[in-house]
């Protein structure tokens, strides 16, 4: 090689590599590889929060925190318990798959925080406020009927604005205690929303978030043109009354429904999520400028793969995290990352009983994982995760199946079996709704070791189960979970740790931790 195409050489490799230095230190879509869909979202001073969608899952409707629009932090629920209706408790064969709460609006308004959902499971619309987002207390406030992805605006005059629907949007006044609609202020605000994008549509315009810019009013919708993908739609108007004019905002990936954001120093973006496969909606940050009185959304037209904001430092300790179950003075029971899968039986489960262990007791007999109450469950996260744990078997009782779970309705489980007398490590495949034992492994030990590994690149979608009877040395067992998200359930995958009966109840198992990891083994 000669100088010349030596000292050439060098120079590209040094643009290469500055040009690869230079996107490690912007962010990246999406912005959070997580189920964490229908977000809405405020900024106070230079700190944003962030409400989201937990369906049945108990505690409910998770606030975030972040100061970059990058970085977020699970720091408070809005409620514990959404009520005690049997589907929400898993009683007498009900369930609130795909149910429970969702698309919930988030506002700050003279001092105090709101939070607005609804829930078909109870047939309600929920109004949860406080001065402290952080740390509460919460007041609740409900009143009927569901209203069907809302979104609160309180304008310049004090009246309170809710609008909701699908397709034909409706707009109404709400009391100024939020306590329920005027009487005689519900009619339509727009006929047919969904009109921007066709008269061809699959999915109604829905996901409603109004915002008030410079005296403009905005407002945002999804909408789903038959053969194509979800797609960004917004109207706007002088009054609230209208008239309103709409325009396609945004095509690209299927990253839709949202809203708007600015930051401190005057830039704009929109929050959207993006459906993929099995790990859920995950959220997506698009650029925003203005022009002629329009947000115009990404890059000609297009959501970019990098952002021009502090990138990211990781989705772990904050939206999940390992846990020893070792707790000291002054430290949450449970931290924030974890949910029960439906309402828990507080009394079934301790993290006292057994210093540094969390364990699980069966209350009653059940038919199926799915109905086993008290299954702790933490979001899968990509591209890839490892989840693992370990637990003492030497108290199960006949009939109990206890172990690590992949829940979904199309599930898989690894754990241990107690049945005629003799304990069995199994693994279990879902498919089509149907749960096959796929490999069983008789037991004699007390304590077994347990991993579950997923695999999100490319929507992949793929999961394998490992066990380890000492810790260190892992085998593989059973059949590749092929993981897909289905709308009964309407929620990624998440790691799940369970122990239920199915033929008397009082028997336990102790978990020593859970820990989470974001490669594949």
């Amino acid at each position: 090689m000669n100088r010349f195409s030596l000292i050439f050489s060098c120079i590209v490799g040094l643009i290469f590599q500055l040009s690869v230095n230079a996107q490690k230190d912007k962010a990246q879509n999406p912005l959070i590889f997580a189920d964490v869909p229908d977000m809405s979202m405020i900024r106070v001073g230079d700190t944003y929060y962030m409400s989201s969608t937990t369906m049945h899952l108990s505690p409910g409707v998770p606030i975030m925190k972040s100061t970059d629009l990058v970085n977020w932090k699970i720091v408070n629920y809005a409620y514990d318990r959404l009520g005690e209706v049997d589907a929400l408790n898993l009683k007498n064969g009900e369930a609130a798959y795909g149910r429970g709460s969702w698309a919930s609006c988030i506002r700050y308004h003279n001092g105090t925080f709101y939070v607005l959902t609804f829930a078909a499971t109870t047939g309600k619309t929920y109004v949860f406020s406080t001065e402290d987002i952080e740390n509460g207390p919460w007041k609740e406030t409900s009143f009927e009927p569901s209203y069907h992805d809302l979104t609160v605006h309180f304008d310049d005059d004090g009246k309170v604005y809710m609008i909701w629907g699908a397709g034909k949007l409706m707009i109404a006044e709400l009391e100024n205690d939020l306590s329920g609609v005027k009487k005689g202020t519900k009619r339509v605000l727009i006929e047919n929303a969904s009109a921007p994008a066709g008269d061809n549509i699959m999915l109604g315009a829905e996901g409603s978030q109004l915002f008030k810019i410079n005296g403009t009013y905005y407002l945002f919708n999804i909408t789903w043109p038959r053969g194509g993908m979800r797609t960004v739609l917004v109207h706007r108007a002088d009054h609230i009354n209208g008239p309103w004019e709409g325009k396609l905002a945004l095509q690209d990936k299927g990253v839709a429904q949202g809203g708007l954001i600015d930051t401190p120093d005057g830039k704009w973006f929109s929050y959207l999520f993006r459906d993929y496969g099995s790990v859920g909606r995950i959220p997506y940050l698009v650029p925003v400028v203005w022009e002629d009185g329009w947000p115009i959304l990404g890059k000609n037209g297009k959501v970019p793969d990098t952002l021009n904001v502090p990138p990211s430092e990781g989705l772990i300790p904050n939206i999940v995290a390992s846990d020893e179950f070792e707790r000291k003075k002054n430290d949450p029971t449970l931290p924030l990352v974890w949910q029960w899968n439906h309402n828990p039986v507080d009394s079934l489960w301790s993290l006292k009983d057994r210093k540094g262990y969390l364990r699980l007791r069966t209350g009653r007999v059940d038919t199926s994982f799915v109905q086993a109450r008290n299954t702790l469950t933490q979001r899968t996260i990509g591209p890839v995760c490892t989840g693992e744990t370990a637990l003492d078997i030497s108290k199960m009782k006949e009939g109990d199946f206890a172990g690590l779970s992949l829940l979904q309705k199309n599930y898989g489980l690894l754990g241990v079996k107690f049945e005629n007398g003799e304990k069995r490590m199994v693994m279990v495949n879902t498919e089509d709704g149907t749960p096959k034992e796929q490999e069983a492994i008789p037991l004699i030990q007390k304590k077994i070791y347990l991993k579950a590994s997923c695999d999100f690149t490319d929507k992949k979608d793929e999961a394998q189960f490992y066990y380890s009877l000492d810790g260190k040395n892992w085998s593989k067992i059973g059949t590749t979970l092929k993981m897909s998200y289905t709308l009964p359930h309407f929620m990624g995958y998440r790691f799940g740790l369970f122990n239920y009966a199915t033929a008397q109840s009082g028997g336990y198992v102790d978990f020593d931790y859970f820990r989470i990891k974001n490669e594949r083994d």
